[in-house]
């Protein structure tokens, strides 16, 4: 299975890319997977779970867009790991748990950023919440390239090799 992904990745790597070291290009494709799926679960349960009302239990009401921030976290976390350790970051150097531990760390701070963002943007700046997520992806991407890079699945002192398998 983990081939037939870096073919699959590898094939959409035209000339056009070659600027983009493989490596990198391996990483927004696992990047824009992980984001897929964390949409999709934040759509669909804010939609259909959720049914845009607030969720109760115990003395603790969550909003909707939070609820399903949750949720959609809940999911795409292991989808973002597995997808990084195998695909994008291969051939770090790096027992598992380290980058487990590491990628958990980068993930809750991602995390903690998506909820104040996604807060922001809808409880202050009163943007639809379908948007505001969108907003929040894009802030929180860029932020979680450089962690991932050079934190998460760094090999000893320097960024991890280039190549394919």
């Amino acid at each position: 299975m983990k081939k037939s992904i870096h073919q699959f990745i590898e094939f959409f790597y035209f000339d056009f890319f070659k600027f983009i070291p493989l490596q990198t290009f391996k990483y927004i494709a696992c990047g824009g997977t992980t984001v897929m799926v964390d949409y999709f679960v934040y759509y669909t349960s804010y939609y259909f779970l959720f049914f845009e009302e607030s969720i109760s239990f115990s003395h603790h009401t969550l909003s909707p867009h939070v609820a399903s921030s949750i949720l959609s976290f809940m999911v795409s976390f292991p989808v973002g790991f597995l997808l990084n350790k195998f695909i994008a970051f291969s051939h770090s150097e790096l027992r598992g748990r380290v980058q487990l531990f590491r990628y958990a760390l980068t993930v809750m701070s991602c995390f903690i950023f998506s909820i104040f963002f996604i807060k922001l943007f809808v409880e202050f700046f009163h943007f639809n919440p379908k948007i505001s997520k969108v907003l929040t992806i894009l802030i929180v991407a860029v932020y979680s390239y450089f962690t991932q890079q050079y934190f998460s699945f760094k090999v000893k002192g320097k960024q991890v090799n280039q190549g394919s398998e």
